[in-house]
Protein backbone atom coordinates (compact mmCIF):
# COMPACT_ATOMS: atom_id res chain seq x y z
CA UNK A 1 0.00 0.00 0.00
CA UNK A 2 1.33 3.62 -0.41
CA UNK A 3 0.67 6.55 1.41
CA UNK A 4 -2.75 7.42 -0.48
CA UNK A 5 -4.77 7.41 3.04
CA UNK A 6 -8.41 8.32 2.80
CA UNK A 7 -9.97 10.88 5.05
CA UNK A 8 -13.68 9.08 5.19
CA UNK A 9 -16.48 9.70 3.94
CA UNK A 10 -17.40 13.46 3.97
CA UNK A 11 -19.51 13.76 1.12
CA UNK A 12 -22.76 11.93 0.05
CA UNK A 13 -24.62 12.89 -3.14
CA UNK A 14 -27.87 11.86 -3.44
CA UNK A 15 -29.89 11.77 -7.29
CA UNK A 16 -33.62 13.16 -6.81
CA UNK A 17 -36.47 13.24 -9.14
CA UNK A 18 -37.88 16.72 -8.03
CA UNK A 19 -35.15 19.12 -6.47
CA UNK A 20 -37.66 21.53 -4.38
CA UNK A 21 -39.26 18.65 -2.64
CA UNK A 22 -36.06 16.75 -1.87
CA UNK A 23 -34.50 20.22 -0.75
CA UNK A 24 -37.38 20.66 1.77
CA UNK A 25 -37.42 17.27 3.06
CA UNK A 26 -33.15 17.09 3.64
CA UNK A 27 -33.36 21.01 5.18
CA UNK A 28 -35.97 19.95 7.47
CA UNK A 29 -33.72 16.74 8.70
CA UNK A 30 -30.83 18.53 8.42
CA UNK A 31 -32.52 21.81 10.68
CA UNK A 32 -30.79 24.19 8.33
CA UNK A 33 -30.89 25.58 4.65
CA UNK A 34 -28.62 24.52 1.92
CA UNK A 35 -25.27 26.64 1.63
CA UNK A 36 -25.62 25.84 -2.01
CA UNK A 37 -28.85 26.16 -4.27
CA UNK A 38 -28.43 26.30 -7.93
CA UNK A 39 -30.64 24.08 -10.76
CA UNK A 40 -28.37 21.46 -10.75
CA UNK A 41 -26.84 21.07 -7.07
CA UNK A 42 -28.01 21.40 -3.54
CA UNK A 43 -25.54 21.06 -1.34
CA UNK A 44 -25.73 20.99 2.83
CA UNK A 45 -22.77 21.22 4.64
CA UNK A 46 -23.88 19.44 8.15
CA UNK A 47 -21.38 18.09 11.03
CA UNK A 48 -18.17 18.41 8.55
CA UNK A 49 -20.00 16.37 6.01
CA UNK A 50 -21.42 17.49 2.30
CA UNK A 51 -24.91 16.53 1.58
CA UNK A 52 -25.74 16.87 -1.85
CA UNK A 53 -28.86 16.50 -3.81
CA UNK A 54 -28.13 16.09 -7.59
CA UNK A 55 -31.45 16.25 -10.15
CA UNK A 56 -31.96 12.90 -12.09
CA UNK A 57 -28.72 11.75 -10.76
CA UNK A 58 -26.43 14.35 -13.04
CA UNK A 59 -24.37 14.10 -16.10
CA UNK A 60 -22.87 10.73 -14.28
CA UNK A 61 -26.48 9.26 -14.27
CA UNK A 62 -26.53 8.52 -10.23
CA UNK A 63 -29.53 6.05 -9.76
CA UNK A 64 -28.40 5.35 -5.82
CA UNK A 65 -26.83 7.52 -3.32
CA UNK A 66 -22.60 7.70 -3.60
CA UNK A 67 -20.37 7.94 -0.69
CA UNK A 68 -17.58 9.94 -1.52
CA UNK A 69 -13.78 9.02 0.19
CA UNK A 70 -11.73 12.14 0.64
CA UNK A 71 -8.32 11.40 -0.07
CA UNK A 72 -4.51 12.49 -0.62
CA UNK A 73 -3.80 11.46 -3.63
CA UNK A 74 -7.15 10.34 -6.50
CA UNK A 75 -4.44 8.82 -8.66
CA UNK A 76 -3.01 6.72 -6.29
CA UNK A 77 -5.82 5.47 -4.28
CA UNK A 78 -7.52 4.82 -7.67
CA UNK A 79 -4.46 2.68 -9.05
CA UNK A 80 -4.70 0.92 -5.24
CA UNK A 81 -8.21 0.04 -6.03
CA UNK A 82 -8.35 -0.93 -9.61
CA UNK A 83 -5.15 -3.49 -8.60
CA UNK A 84 -7.45 -4.70 -5.90
CA UNK A 85 -10.20 -5.57 -8.29
CA UNK A 86 -12.30 -1.98 -8.88
CA UNK A 87 -12.96 -0.74 -12.23
CA UNK A 88 -12.90 2.92 -12.61
CA UNK A 89 -16.71 4.40 -13.79
CA UNK A 90 -15.50 7.88 -14.02
CA UNK A 91 -11.99 8.96 -14.29
CA UNK A 92 -10.85 12.01 -11.85
CA UNK A 93 -11.58 15.34 -13.29
CA UNK A 94 -11.57 18.58 -11.73
CA UNK A 95 -15.11 19.56 -10.95
CA UNK A 96 -13.98 23.52 -10.00
CA UNK A 97 -12.47 25.22 -7.29
CA UNK A 98 -9.69 22.63 -7.34
CA UNK A 99 -11.58 19.59 -6.65
CA UNK A 100 -10.93 16.15 -8.29
CA UNK A 101 -13.85 13.69 -8.26
CA UNK A 102 -13.80 10.12 -9.33
CA UNK A 103 -15.92 6.92 -9.28
CA UNK A 104 -15.46 3.40 -9.51
CA UNK A 105 -17.71 0.19 -9.30
CA UNK A 106 -16.26 -2.56 -6.82
CA UNK A 107 -16.53 -6.08 -7.89
CA UNK A 108 -20.30 -6.16 -6.60
CA UNK A 109 -21.25 -3.14 -8.92
CA UNK A 110 -21.77 -0.95 -6.01
CA UNK A 111 -20.66 3.09 -7.16
CA UNK A 112 -18.13 4.42 -4.55
CA UNK A 113 -16.34 8.12 -5.35
CA UNK A 114 -13.01 9.67 -3.89
CA UNK A 115 -12.67 13.32 -4.15
CA UNK A 116 -9.38 15.12 -3.53
CA UNK A 117 -9.34 18.74 -2.81
CA UNK A 118 -6.15 20.38 -3.63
Amino acid sequence: MTDSSTQGIKTVLHPVSDLAKAKEVYAALLGMQPQTDSPYYVGFEAEGQQIGLVPAGGPQGMTSPVAYWHVSDIEAKLAEVTAAGATVKEAAHDVGEGRLVATFTDPDGNVLGLVQDR
